[in-house]
């Protein structure tokens, strides 16, 4: 502890950087783009720029408070991961109250991003916080966390359709169950890096719930999210560049496929982050659409 207090602040900041993986920006880009889909979908392709501004900065500020409570949670489990072992917070360099209290100080930043937005969208930001905080502890006993990953990644569509339209339609729940099954089909390759060590921990993955037919479920969960996009943007009348983009993002998948087929932990590693392109082909195909209406 003495050791800690003693450290110099330009070197805690940079552990403080680490904690909340800044260094690290792919997790904040899996949840920027569904964000942006659902503002530019609630909006008809006009969003007000102060909502994209506040949104943007929201998902920063609140990726970065969840990776804190993350590894506020996993500090015992982390040090036995070599992926994880050398993390700030496992490996000693900060304390956990230091975690918390940054964790906290962001949620509340957070907030006050949203205080000039309508009721509604204050009270999903309260229970979006709330499944973000709990995330970190369904791996002790759920057998598929990640699916609880995508609610929590995903909970930027009812807030966006919400600040928009002060109302969350149907669409909206519709492309968060779509974010559901992306956030299995990326969480899972990425699951596969650790598969052996957290078999050793006992910490619950669908890299391991679904064993030998992780590839599979891995392109079935890609299918789905990617039908369930495209029944929500058809009938929001976008059409050929929509289309275009979608058509991307199956060859995105694809190529994710010839990645992990044979399961290699880096390359299985490579998948998981080639998912912000991804994203990006989805988002590009509805702006585009849009604006070329």
């Amino acid at each position: 502890m003495s050791a800690i207090i003693s450290m110099p602040f330009s070197t805690r900041l940079g552990h403080y950087f680490r904690l909340v993986r800044l260094n690290k920006p792919i997790g904040i880009v899996l949840l920027l783009w569904p964000t942006l889909n659902a503002l530019w979908l609630a909006s008809d392709g006009k969003p007000d720029w102060k909502l994209v501004v506040i949104f943007t900065l929201g998902t920063i500020l609140m990726r970065s408070a969840g990776c804190a409570i993350n590894d506020y949670a996993d500090r015992d489990f982390d040090k036995h991961v070599k992926r994880t072992a050398e993390r700030p917070l496992t490996s000693g360099k900060i304390a956990g109250w230091e975690a918390l209290m940054i964790a906290a100080a962001l949620s509340v930043i957070s907030f006050a991003l949203i205080l000039p937005l309508n009721t509604l969208t204050k009270q999903l930001s309260v229970l979006a916080v709330l499944i973000a905080g709990s995330y970190p502890y369904f791996k002790r006993f759920f057998a598929i966390p990640q699916a609880y990953l995508g609610i929590a990644f995903g909970f930027g569509i009812p807030m966006g359709f919400a600040a928009v339209q002060n109302q969350v339609p149907a669409a909206a729940w519709i492309l968060l169950i779509a974010n559901i099954f992306w956030a299995v089909a990326y969480d899972t390759a990425y699951a596969m890096v650790d598969r052996d060590d957290d078999l050793k921990i006992g910490i619950r993955t669908s890299a391991i719930t679904f064993g030998r037919y992780d590839v599979l479920a891995i392109m079935l969960c890609y299918a789905i999210s990617f039908a369930l996009i495209l029944l929500v943007g058809w009938q929001m009348g976008l059409r050929l560049w929509f289309v275009a983009g979608m058509v991307v993002a199956a060859g995105c998948a694809v190529y994710h496929y010839t990645l992990i087929r044979e399961r290699d932990r880096m390359r299985c590693f490579a998948a998981f982050r080639h998912n912000n392109w991804l994203g990006a082909a989805i988002f590009a195909g509805i702006a585009i659409d849009y604006a070329l209406k």
